[in-house]
């Protein structure tokens, strides 16, 4: 049920503070992204007993915390942000939150990697849902000036639901495998109970979010709000079109021959790049991915470019955008790296139990992401107060800060160095994360807040969790060593700084600008 405008312009819109409402709102949502990361996070501590059931190696841990996961998240979280900016964002949230839940829970019954790499994919898919309806909720909630806060507080389920995911997971694998050495219940192993016992938790919250209020759009900035799409579900399958291969061919189609050229030229280039990659010994299912979440990502963008300027000028067509989306990418493809990697170095390295390693990784982990996201949302909008960008400077922080921590952690002998320096590297990386999400928020008119969140999260999907997490076990099975796999991903380090001071440089002018180019593409204002 929609909010009527008198109401919410009296509420949030009339105030520079946000309803007791709106704060509720916020409560459940940041629920509901602990959930999430429950459920995305829970492989790590389960990865060793994972690898040995299924046979697998480092590298395909990886790809299926990572890539099976992230490419399709990214992929469907396009056409699901454009859903989230044309209809009821609660009820959407609800869908994706059941969907999520229930392949989290049928990966325990996975018998083989290609099984639990179908239920990661499904995972992904349901998750798209969350972070662009969450997104746009809490910024028509929230007035501007709280609005890196709000988002903050939300993104910091992210961390807690990652540590209770480790020490719930740790817990029962460890308690289950001790009271059934060869298989309990239905013939189920620890590992797979632990996935069934997260995963189920979320059909019940499915309920409670179905419960949540729409607020107007814009109407938290005095903007007048959009009129109702006349066909939403119209628009997500023309949106599909666009970035489902090989529908994408028909999507370009549309465009006309030209466009159907070009999409068949970055087709054939995409293919001869992956083809290359596999003629030199890289795995097929990783590069694969990888390379169909890149030419699917390049098929949307030529598409939005044809079928709405505006957003296209304001997203894609905007540095400031792009350079933000790269920086905190790269900041997070060091910290899904080191969050997946974390727990199976304490267990295969140092010898930890697994209950033990969940309960220091996952609580201090939980601690350390609460405490430096929340922080670091707020340091960043008393710096925008004071200059337009100033919340870059908590990007620019997260990029360099974490680096000496993270060298200590996986160089350490024992797990007294290793679980303090985990807490400090994730403190000073997480800060970076509301700063950057509220960033480009703001250089985005309220009707595009989805799609803009939806091309947030290629950054930190494509970029960060598609290829953090599978390059470091790459390198591990190459090198056989662990840490060796986790420090080469340093190397990235020089082009996050570049591009988190790129951003800096160019965002003032670039949201100084925001309603003249979208004018500029056609949107009337």
């Amino acid at each position: 049920m929609a909010v009527p405008l008198d109401a919410a312009v009296s509420g949030a819109g009339a105030s520079p503070h946000a309803s007791r409402y709106a704060w509720y709102v916020l409560g459940i949502l940041f629920v509901v992204y602990v959930l999430n990361f429950v459920d995305r996070q829970i492989i790590s501590i389960l990865a060793e007993d994972i690898k040995r059931d299924l046979n697998l190696r480092d590298e395909d841990l990886g790809f299926l915390y990572g890539t099976a996961f992230g490419v399709f998240y990214s992929l469907f979280g396009i056409p699901l942000g454009r859903l989230a900016d044309n209809w009821h964002r609660g009820r959407l949230m609800v869908i994706g939150l059941a969907l999520w839940s229930t392949m989290t829970a049928l990966s325990g019954l996975s018998r083989s990697g290609g099984d639990l790499a179908a239920a990661r994919i499904g995972v992904g898919i349901g998750e798209a849902t969350a972070s662009p309806s969450a997104y746009s909720l809490i910024s028509d909630w929230f007035p501007k000036r709280l609005r890196a806060t709000a988002l903050s507080i939300y993104s910091a389920g992210l961390y807690v639901g990652g540590g209770v995911s480790l020490f719930i997971g740790g817990l029962i694998v460890q308690n289950w495998n001790r009271a059934w050495p060869t298989g309990g219940p239905f013939g189920l192993v620890g590992w797979q109970a632990a996935f069934m016992a997260v995963g189920i938790p979320g059909l019940i919250v499915a309920l409670w979010i179905a419960t949540l209020r729409e607020p107007v759009r814009g109407a938290v900035e005095g903007l007048p709000p959009p009129a109702p799409h006349p066909a939403p579900f119209r628009a997500f399958g023309a949106e599909l079109v666009t970035i489902i291969p090989p529908l994408t061919l028909i999507g370009a189609w549309a465009g006309g021959a030209r466009a159907l050229a070009v999409n068949l030229l970055a087709a054939g280039i995409t293919v001869a790049v992956v083809s290359g990659l596999i003629a030199i010994g890289e795995p097929w299912p990783q590069w694969t991915a990888v390379g169909i979440g890149a030419y699917a990502v390049f098929s949307w963008a030529c598409a939005l470019r044809r079928r709405d300027p505006a957003a296209f000028a304001l997203i894609v067509g905007t540095p400031a955008f792009i350079c933000t989306v790269v920086a905190y990418g790269l900041n997070a493809f060091l910290a899904y790296a080191a969050s997946f990697w974390a727990a199976p170095y304490a267990l295969r390295v140092l010898g930890a139990s697994p209950a033990t390693a969940g309960f220091y990784i996952g609580g201090t982990g939980a601690l350390a992401g609460f405490l430096g996201v929340t922080l670091g949302g707020m340091i960043a909008d008393r710096l925008r107060a004071r200059h337009p960008a100033g919340r870059l400077i908590v990007v620019i922080f997260g990029a360099v800060v974490p680096v000496p921590f993270l060298v200590m952690a996986f160089t350490a002998s024992s797990t007294a160095m290793l679980y303090p320096m985990l807490f400090l590297a994730q403190i000073t990386a997480s800060c970076a994360l509301g700063s950057a999400a509220a960033t480009t928020q703001d250089l985005v008119l309220p009707r595009m807040r989805g799609t803009a969140t939806a091309t947030f999260f290629i950054g930190t999907t494509l970029l960060g969790l598609a290829l953090g997490p599978y390059l470091a076990g790459r390198v591990s099975s190459l090198s056989g060593s662990l840490s060796t796999g986790m420090l080469s991903l340093l190397l990235s380090v020089p082009i996050t700084l570049a591009a988190a001071i790129a951003a800096y440089r160019l965002v003032p002018a670039a949201e100084a600008t925001r309603e003249a180019r979208a004018r500029a593409a056609g949107e009337a204002i």
